[in-house]
């Protein structure tokens, strides 16, 4: 798998060569519906295409652990398959789930780290902490011991994630975007902020939503943004610019993905 540590261009995910391209949009830990989605998946899927999932693959639901292996059974299928497959032909963005997992797992250089507990809270955090045997009103009590509790605290969840095969891999091969390499794609998971380009997004990708609804005129040399996490629940939304694929998996919604075509045209639509 790639390693997407970020330096670089290493922040982007480019899907090369690919003919289409199949979008999964937010998972947020429901991996029988995820089972469900490449069941269907795998019956239209065709030498030559890319899958990538839209972030928020984790959070809210029971399933973290489940979920994540079956993302890596699927792509290991994928890779399987001839013709000779790039690495970049399943891709894993990182979502707001993602973020603020990666963000807990350094919790002791926050400034505030029981705020920062009680924000992430509120945004789904719980089920993931829970899958990997933390727990909120656990790490709020720590959080008052200090940087080196807690720096014993985070080394165990981080010990409990190596303890999972694969499950490192996975999250230190998550990117920030993705795009086709013509130019004319652009996938995200949340937001967007359409006054900077695409390198100096910074965290706009997960908390900048109105920005990507914002979004009225053509973006870069992009002809087409697909994002698949709406904190809104607006569910599908579509317009020959963007595309907005979040069916509400994780709070008893649909789980959606669409298969494009290098030029943005729509081939298939599946639901689970």
């Amino acid at each position: 798998m790639v390693d997407a540590a970020e330096t670089g261009q290493q922040k982007f995910a480019i899907l090369q060569a690919v003919n289409r391209i199949w979008a999964v949009a937010a998972i947020r830990g429901q991996a029988r519906q995820l089972a469900h989605l490449h069941d269907q998946l795998t019956e239209k899927f065709q030498p030559g295409d890319g899958i990538i999932y839209l972030g928020d693959m984790i959070g809210f639901g029971t399933e973290i652990c489940t979920t994540i292996d079956e993302l890596l059974r699927f792509r290991r299928a994928v890779m399987a398959q001839p013709p000779l497959r790039f690495p970049s032909d399943v891709v894993f963005l990182r979502g707001r789930q993602e973020e603020m997992w990666r963000k807990l797992l350094q919790l002791q250089f926050a400034p505030n780290p029981a705020d920062v507990v009680t924000w992430m809270e509120d945004r789904g955090i719980a089920s993931t902490l829970e899958a990997y045997g933390g727990s909120l009103k656990e790490l709020l009590a720590i959080t008052r011991d200090g940087p080196v509790a807690i720096a014993r605290w985070t080394q165990s969840i981080k010990d409990a994630i190596a303890a999972q095969p694969g499950h490192n891999t996975f999250y230190n091969a998550i990117w920030r975007a993705a795009y086709s390499d013509d130019g004319s794609l652009l996938f995200v998971n949340s937001g967007l902020n359409p006054d900077r380009p695409v390198t100096a997004q910074n965290d706009s990708f997960w908390w900048d939503a109105a920005g990507f609804n914002r979004l009225q005129d053509r973006y870069g040399s992009f002809d087409r943004i697909i994002r698949g996490s709406d904190p809104e629940a607006g569910g599908w939304q579509e317009t020959p610019l963007k595309l907005s694929i979040d069916g509400g998996a994780g709070h008893g919604g649909d789980l959606h993905a669409i298969c494009l075509t290098t030029a943005g045209e729509t081939v298939h639509i599946i639901t689970a």
